[in-house]
């Protein structure tokens, strides 16, 4: 437990020591905050349209809710800036320890690799939370103001949707880092793994066979969307975990074949 614990705190002092982890954060609260006011005023500009249709034929508006289409909207953008700002987050995680050859250092210490990896893996995950954490703030405000109030359990599945995604993505990141130790070149294959997993639905077309299903199980937007609604579905949560284990465990033979070679 405290070699565990001296690699979160190492990995949480370097990403807070770079440059990087400010201009991620200083981004995404920038990009977050603006399309939650765009989100917001655009759903207030649907509402008075409907409205004003509605007085012109003397009838009363039909029934929208407002908030939660703010909500599900807002999610629905956090989940692509996640996918654009993780990259730069987990390129560096391992590439750069491997660059310095610093990742020797690690292999001949008393570490074991799950201490390694999963001190690395949760003190990004820290630095996820640190980045969601903030933005809750604007569904406070969007509760407290908006009548009538988005439900409460909405918001919250739609932060663990959000939370298990950039969990899952993290996953993906670090085990891309392992394989390289140029940033640039983990950022980028990081970056096209993503979008393949985006849209991988895509190539599935409209059957209903099996292969057309599995493809769809494996796209990560697809288990996303049910949160955004406020719907937790138990094999949504499964899927990320074991994304998230899968992602983790490509890592440690990823790091034992390198441990062999060298």
């Amino acid at each position: 437990m405290r070699n565990y614990l001296a690699i979160v705190t190492k990995e949480l002092r370097t990403l807070f020591v770079s440059p990087i982890a400010y201009v991620v954060l200083a981004v995404f609260f920038a990009i977050t905050g603006y399309f939650f006011y765009i989100i917001l005023g655009n759903v207030i500009e649907f509402v008075m349209q409907r409205a004003f249709q509605s007085q012109q034929f003397g009838a009363a508006p039909p029934p929208f809710d407002a908030p939660a289409a703010v909500i599900r909207g807002f999610f629905g953008v956090l989940s692509t800036i996640l996918l654009f700002l993780i990259p730069m987050i987990t390129m560096g995680i391992f590439a750069e320890e491997k660059k310095r050859g610093t990742i020797e250092l690690l292999f001949t210490s008393p570490l074991t690799h799950l201490q390694l990896i999963l001190g690395k893996f949760t003190a990004l995950i820290l630095f996820l939370l640190v980045m969601l954490v903030p933005t809750i703030v604007n569904s406070i405000l969007l509760y407290l103001l908006s009548e009538p109030a988005p439900r409460l359990v909405t918001m919250l599945v739609g932060y663990l949707g959000a939370f298990l995604l950039g969990g899952a993505l993290l996953a993906v990141g670090v085990f891309i880092s392992s394989l390289t130790e140029n940033q640039i070149v983990a950022a980028v294959l990081t970056f096209g793994t993503f979008l393949i997993l985006w849209v991988i639905d895509a190539t599935a077309g409209t059957g209903s066979t099996i292969t057309n299903e599995t493809i769809r199980y494996l796209s990560i937007l697809n288990h996303y969307e049910d949160f955004t609604k406020g719907v937790l579905d138990s094999q949504h949560v499964i899927f990320y975990l074991s994304f998230i284990f899968l992602g983790l465990f490509l890592t440690s033979v990823s790091l034992d074949s390198g441990k062999w070679r060298g």
